[in-house]
């Protein structure tokens, strides 16, 4: 049928931008490193269409860059660009929490709303599986979770447009810090693990607390990555 080819490239597609995208993430892929549509269509034994489709997916999404004349490349992000990168963080974080503060979020503003405590439970469950990943410093697992513990949190003030910016936001961040963290032979005591107390507040509907949570989180970040890039 017509229709099964376009599920098998939509699938293709998906597959080989998750394998890329944990590559780099897992920091496997260097900075700099360059790749055509040919070479990665080569490597999974696809045709080309499903790759570029994927590999300018992973564009947009801040984890490759596309160069019109050479194909992609993994971004060599800056520690300029880090900061830029959790100052916007920053700014989508405190628009989130400044709605809740002022009860123009409709989400937030009934306390008994089960749907909306269910819904702060699965993120912190989420947020408990993040937590354990940074306790034990294990980077790899950390960062599946942490994106979708924000992604799945972001999503519970409505706004899609802000939770794919602020999703892209963290993406490029981790695609940045991943490399220097790389550097330290054992992680634990360096990764940030307040996930759940952010979720508690939250659910109290504390938004300074949880606007003290990340601002603490974004000084610990920036330091460390400014002392690792130091130090390379």
């Amino acid at each position: 049928m017509p229709g099964n080819g376009a599920v098998t490239r939509s699938t293709l597609r998906q597959q080989i931008a998750d394998a890329l995208r944990d590559e780099v993430l897992a920091g496997r892929l260097q900075p700099g490193r360059e790749f055509t549509v040919k070479e990665i269509a080569e490597q999974y034994g696809v045709s080309a269409t499903p790759v570029r489709e994927a590999l300018v997916d992973l564009s947009a999404q801040g984890v490759l860059e596309a160069d019109q004349h050479r194909g992609f490349r993994v971004p060599d992000y800056t520690l300029p660009d880090y900061r830029g990168m959790i100052e916007a963080r920053s700014l989508v974080s405190d628009g989130m929490f400044q709605a809740l503060t002022d009860g123009h979020h409709p989400a937030f503003k009934d306390p008994q709303d089960t749907r909306v405590a269910a819904a702060l439970a699965a993120v912190r469950r989420r947020g408990e599986e993040a937590q354990r990943a940074a306790t034990a410093g294990d980077l790899t697992v950390l960062v599946g979770y942490d994106l979708r513990f924000w992604r799945e949190l972001a999503a519970l003030f409505g706004n899609p447009y802000l939770g794919d910016f602020l999703h892209r936001l963290r993406v490029q961040s981790w695609v940045c810090a991943v490399q220097r963290l790389r550097r330290l032979p054992d992680l634990r005591g360096y990764l940030w693990a307040r996930h759940t107390e952010l979720v508690d507040a939250l659910s109290r509907r504390e938004a300074e607390t949880a606007r003290g949570i990340v601002s603490a989180y974004n000084t610990h970040s920036l330091a460390l990555i400014e002392r690792l890039s130091e130090n390379g």
